[in-house]
């Protein structure tokens, strides 16, 4: 067992294998230790986040190693059926791998009894192991950027269906009509750790399909209600909070404001509870007009904010500021001088309902409210909710980038720092990297003139992910990991940023650079002999 860093507040525990993972995760489900705020669980690693004001990394270790991994959890009784129709791209390929005929793969696959080991990649994608082990093949060598959801497909030792339409790698022999994820259904994922699987050919069995969960109508916005009427929004805004927690078991992700202080500061400016949700706005040109008395707040990116009455009349207010309007105004927020998103609050908040408990939207799992867009009406709390005291000296928490600046992350280098040679770790810390155009809320591409060398190209087992991590693809050119990031990854994450420039990184602008300084330490604990 090895215990290896991810920040100063998440350790990555690697194991020998599959079953000592499990065993190891099913220990700490029944017997949890005291500060352990997440665990999820992969192929042959747990990503455990915890307070470290509860618990230190080492106290955390040492009770980790003295966990009895002998036992296996009990079986789940519960069994899923999954029809499928063997017409996948692959199966030929598959059948040329494994040395069997395309009717043998066929057989084999719809006759194996698979469990759920863990879910991740995305929102109901569940990892099946158990299958024949002829089955066991490798990824393809050029993943497909655009696989079709209901997609089933092997990789390694894994049986899978891809939930939704996202690029892969995995081996695809089949396709099914019923849906992995349906956010309308209690739970969302149809798949979850422990549950038994089998696979149904729809050639040799007739099945029936059940019909996907009808979406709830939504509610209109009568027109006599007070509401922001949105005029323009050259990119739409996004619902945010704090985000979704405890849904890793499904394979969704935090997601929620990238830039946290901000955002709080937001909710103080006009006197809301911390975690009221606000519009997250990227770039300038946001405009709309409200049709009632209201209080805005607007902070993070400095952006300059015009109102212009009824009358025509125009004034011009500054970010971090509380900001009143009276019916008709229109408000438009402009390009910001410096940082990259801004939050908008107003006074008792948004008429938005949450999704799996949080009004955050993923971008990359497509969970959460819609995108706010032209044309829409966004209905404004009517229920006054407890004025808290309202902040008039807010300021950002740190300077705002501007492109064109170099900006210093600190990094905790780890878990898989080994995976790099010498010059590929002095190319992570000894160069600026570019954020480029291709940057998101999933994450921030990075372009340097040095690549950051592997030792060699072996394949990485599927772990776990935090939000900061910088994972390293082949091409050895850098991703930094935002709110938005897939559960797991299969590339090795070489340093994840530290916790306390999170904010600072969701506010990097395109063309700016980024210079990661190593801190700590935050020594490998090494326990036992590595397997």
């Amino acid at each position: 067992m090895r215990v290896l860093p991810v920040n100063f507040s998440t350790v990555l525990v690697e194991l020998a294998g599959l079953d000592e993972t499990l065993a190891l995760f099913a220990s700490l489900q029944a017997a949890p230790l005291d500060g352990i705020v997440e665990t999820i669980p992969a192929a042959r690693t747990l990503m455990i986040r915890f307070r470290p004001e509860r618990i230190s990394a080492e106290t955390l270790a040492a009770r980790i190693a003295a966990r009895d991994l002998s036992a296996r959890p009990a079986a789940c009784q519960r069994t899923v059926e999954i029809p499928v129709r063997y017409d996948g791209p692959d199966l030929a390929e598959v059948a040329e791998l494994t040395g069997l005929s395309i009717a043998e793969v066929m057989r084999r696959h719809s006759e194996s009894l698979f469990t759920v080991a863990f879910c991740g990649f995305a929102p109901g994608f569940g990892y099946l192991v158990g299958g024949d082990p002829a089955l066991h093949v490798p990824r393809r060598q050029s993943p497909r950027t655009r696989i079709p959801a209901g997609s089933v497909a092997l990789a390694g030792s894994f049986s899978g269906v891809y939930p939704s339409e996202s690029p892969g790698g995995w081996q695809i022999i089949g396709t099914t009509p019923l849906r992995m994820w349906d956010i309308f259904r209690e739970p969302g994922a149809l798949l979850q750790p422990g549950f038994r699987v089998r696979f149904i050919d729809m050639d040799k069995a007739q099945v029936t399909v059940p019909a996907a969960t009808p979406a709830p109508a939504k509610p209109s916005v009568a027109a006599d209600a007070p509401q922001f009427k949105i005029r323009a929004a050259p990119i739409p805004a996004l619902f945010q909070d704090a985000g979704r927690s405890g849904r890793s078991g499904q394979g969704v992700s935090a997601s929620g404001a990238l830039d946290r202080s901000a955002f709080f500061a937001a909710n103080r400016i006009v006197g809301n509870p911390a975690d009221t949700p606000c519009l997250e706005l990227t770039g300038g040109g946001f405009c709309f007009e409200t049709t009632a008395r209201a209080v805005i707040g607007l902070a993070g990116a400095t952006c300059p904010v015009t109102i212009r009455d009824a009358a025509g009349r125009a004034r011009v207010f500054d970010s971090w500021r509380p900001v009143p309007l009276e019916p008709g105004d229109v408000v438009t927020v402009g390009p910001p001088d410096a940082g990259m998103r801004a939050y908008l609050a107003v006074r008792n908040g948004y008429e938005v309902a949450p999704v799996l408990g949080s009004a955050a939207t993923d971008t990359l799992a497509k969970i959460g409210p819609d995108p706010v867009a032209a044309g829409v009406a966004l209905a404004l709390r009517s229920e006054t909710l407890p004025l808290d005291s309202v902040a008039l000296h807010e300021a950002p928490a740190f300077a705002l980038p501007t492109p064109g600046d170099v900006v210093t992350l600190d990094i905790v280098l780890g878990p898989r720092a080994d995976w790099f040679t010498p010059a590929g770790l002095a190319a992570l810390s000894g160069q600026d990297w570019r954020v480029t155009p291709q940057s998101s809320r999933v994450g921030i591409r990075l372009a340097g003139e040095r690549s950051i060398e592997r030792k060699d190209r072996a394949e990485l087992a599927s772990e776990g992910t935090a939000t900061g991590a910088i994972q390293v693809p082949h091409d050895g050119q850098p991703v930094l990991f935002l709110a938005d990031h897939p559960l797991t990854g299969g590339y090795p994450v070489v340093a994840t940023v530290a916790e306390y420039h999170l904010d600072l990184a969701g506010q990097l602008p395109v063309g700016a650079a980024v210079r990661f300084r190593p801190v700590g330490p935050f020594a490998e604990i090494a326990i036992g002999v590595p397997p």
